[in-house]
């Protein structure tokens, strides 16, 4: 059972990387909205590293953010939380494979291994806290901005490519758990010994003797 659910763990946790990778690259994080849109056959849209334009003909027009320092504060966090997921990540996957009932790593005892597993799995979960971090926060500055009455700039409206950061998130936070499940201890925590010896003898009962007949007797 404990292998199972460390293999699906560790399964669930590669997807999520590709997932985040994928976020992280991708372009479409926030969309313009038609409604600021000049013509319904162009398409603006924007993520973590370049502005994009493409038309109803194919073409496609990518430029990169010429500035860092320039950037809103809110982008350079969420680019710097999604690097650092990728990061914790890989070195996850790589300890959790390492702590795997099923592999072997020398001499290293059972006890060690399910450390090695607990740990790629909270490796896991702080993974997927980072990329929902990144994404929930990137879409609330879009949907701040798209209902702000004084916004003077372009309104734009949630990508696909937040979607993919929160499904990333979810499989890493599961996949963590799973592989921090199967290094739970097992039996309960507190055992008692109960010591009985059935040779005990029980509580003696005395009782006094009758008294003899001749103590009875009376002399004259």
């Amino acid at each position: 059972m404990a292998v199972g659910l460390q293999v699906v763990g560790l399964l669930l946790g590669l997807v999520s990387w590709c997932l985040q990778s994928s976020c992280t690259s991708s372009q479409v994080w926030k969309v313009r909205s038609q409604q600021e849109s000049v013509s319904s056959s162009q398409w603006q849209f924007e993520g973590l590293w370049m502005s994009c334009v493409a038309t109803a003909l194919g073409s496609l027009q990518c430029s990169r953010f010429r500035t860092v320092l320039g950037l809103p504060a809110h982008l350079q966090a969420c680019r710097a939380l999604m690097i650092l997921s990728l990061l914790v990540g890989l070195a996850s996957i790589i300890v959790s494979i390492l702590g795997l009932k099923c592999t072997r790593i020398g001499r290293a005892s059972e006890h060690l291994k399910d450390q090695i597993a607990l740990s790629g799995g909270v490796l896991f979960i702080l993974s997927g806290v980072f990329t929902l971090t990144a994404v929930s926060w990137f879409a609330a500055r879009v949907i701040q901005d798209f209902y702000d009455p004084l916004y003077g700039g372009v309104r734009f409206e949630l990508g696909t490519g937040l979607y993919l950061g929160w499904a990333a998130s979810f499989l890493a936070v599961l996949g963590g758990s799973l592989l921090c499940c199967s290094c739970r201890k097992k039996g309960p925590l507190w055992q008692f010994s109960y010591n009985f010896s059935s040779t005990s003898e029980g509580q003696k009962i005395y009782r006094a003797a009758p008294a003899s007949d001749s103590s009875c007797r009376a002399y004259v």
